[in-house]
Formats: C-alpha cells, sequence, structure tokens
C-alpha cells in the first residue's frame, strides 16, 4: 500500500529560488522551489554532515556549504566532486497552496 502525501509547508513559505528545511516524520527535508516547481531531497550532504539548506541553490542544482560538492534537486545527483553518491529524493505535490510530500517512496536520485 503506498504512504498518503503528508502537508509540510505553505507554497508562499517558499519563493521561487529559494529553498526551506521541513520535517518529515523525523527526518529533515530540503525544498526547492526552481522553475515553478517544488522538488524535494534529503537535507543533509551525502558527502559531510552539512545541510543543503544552507547552501546556494544555483538554477536546478545546490551546492553544499561544506565542501562546494553540487547535486541536482531534481533528480539527486551527485554533480560536482567530491560528491558521488546521489541524494533521496522524495515525490511531491501542490494542492491549495500547500506542499505536500509522500513519506514512502524515497527514492535514490537516477539520470
Amino acid at each position: 500500500m503506498t504512504a498518503p502525501f503528508l502537508p509540510v509547508i505553505q507554497l508562499d513559505a517558499l519563493p521561487p529560488g529559494e529553498a526551506r528545511r521541513c520535517e518529515l516524520q523525523g527526518q529533515a527535508v530540503a525544498l526547492f522551489h526552481v522553475d515553478g516547481c517544488i522538488y524535494a531531497t534529503q537535507d543533509t550532504c551525502t558527502h559531510g554532515n552539512a545541510s543543503l539548506v544552507d547552501g546556494y541553490l544555483i538554477g536546478d542544482e545546490v551546492e553544499c556549504p561544506l565542501h562546494q560538492g553540487m547535486f541536482n534537486v531534481r533528480t539527486g545527483q551527485a554533480t560536482a566532486a567530491p560528491c558521488v553518491e546521489p541524494l533521496r529524493i522524495f515525490r511531491v505535490e501542490v494542492r491549495d497552496g500547500v506542499v505536500f510530500l509522500q513519506p514512502q517512496d524515497i527514492v535514490r536520485g537516477t539520470a
């Protein structure tokens, strides 16, 4: 059985080009607003213990604030060293001005 989507943040709290951290069943999730779409990944860098929300969102990539590695927030793929392991990504829905995430079906990024 597929897990239901859970509300995590009001859409207007996440302006275009910005990132926000939210909690989803006890785990930190990074939300990114890119080109009118919301993307969700694990918040902790796969290379070091750093919050990606504290990094820099450049287009559809986020730069880790610790070692400047980068990830594509759409796919979770690492795009710049020293990061090589992809991020977990979450399914997102936006309904009535609210961002919802599906806690099940956490997926490793794929190209």
